[in-house]
């Protein structure tokens, strides 16, 4: 028998199938001789062999299916299934092959050859204010106010960048300069001095 026959049938499993004489086969009131592939009547999806065993069957094999197919149908008349779109699917979505867009602000995708959506995800750097917002329509915060930062550690107070603030009557302070890139992560509290030789407040008549 040859390797790529994967399955022998016997006369009792093939209809209208069995072993005739020496080295012939008999399949739907047909014969076939040793060696003689044949398709049995009704199982267009059967390819046969006859061996001088009887008529040696397997299902015909199938071609591949594309990888970016994400739509399979099967008929019953079909022997194999069918690819009827190729493409990306992507949270309950479909793109064409080669599309690119946008599933969120931040997102930048496109559905390669292999109906895999690749993305990009945007790296915002951080912003020069401690009140930043999120708008939609845009990914990354931005500062509604301007540059600001805080005046002290408790954070309660926030002033602007560029200049410098009185914070008290003998305190100055100035927010960082923050022009270079990620500067501002680390640096949101103002640096402040006290100026020399200020008299001290009077609480108790203040």
């Amino acid at each position: 028998m040859r390797p790529l026959l994967l399955l022998l049938l016997l006369a009792a499993a093939l209809p209208g199938g069995a072993a005739g004489p020496a080295g012939l086969c008999e399949a739907g009131g047909r014969r076939y001789s040793a060696g003689e592939r044949f398709v049995p009547p009704g199982e267009p999806c059967s390819r046969c062999e006859c061996t001088a065993r009887g008529p040696a069957c397997a299902r015909a094999p199938c071609p591949a299916l594309p990888p970016a197919c994400i739509h399979v149908s099967r008929y019953p008349a079909a022997c194999c299934p069918r690819c009827e779109r190729v493409g990306c699917e992507h949270r309950g979505r479909v793109y064409g092959l080669g599309q690119r867009f946008q599933p969120s602000e931040c997102e930048q995708c496109t559905c390669d050859p292999d109906g895999i959506a690749r993305c990009l995800v945007a790296d915002c750097a951080p912003p020069p204010c401690v009140n930043a917002v999120y708008e939609k329509g845009r990914c990354c915060p931005t500062c509604q106010d301007g540059p600001n930062c805080y005046a002290d550690r408790s954070r309660t107070r926030v002033i602007p960048a560029g200049e410098a603030v009185w914070v008290e009557p003998c305190t100055q302070c100035r927010c960082h300069d923050g022009q270079d890139a990620g500067y501002w992560e680390g640096n949101r509290v103002a640096q402040c001095e006290r100026l020399r030789d200020c008299p001290p407040l009077d609480r108790h008549n203040s």
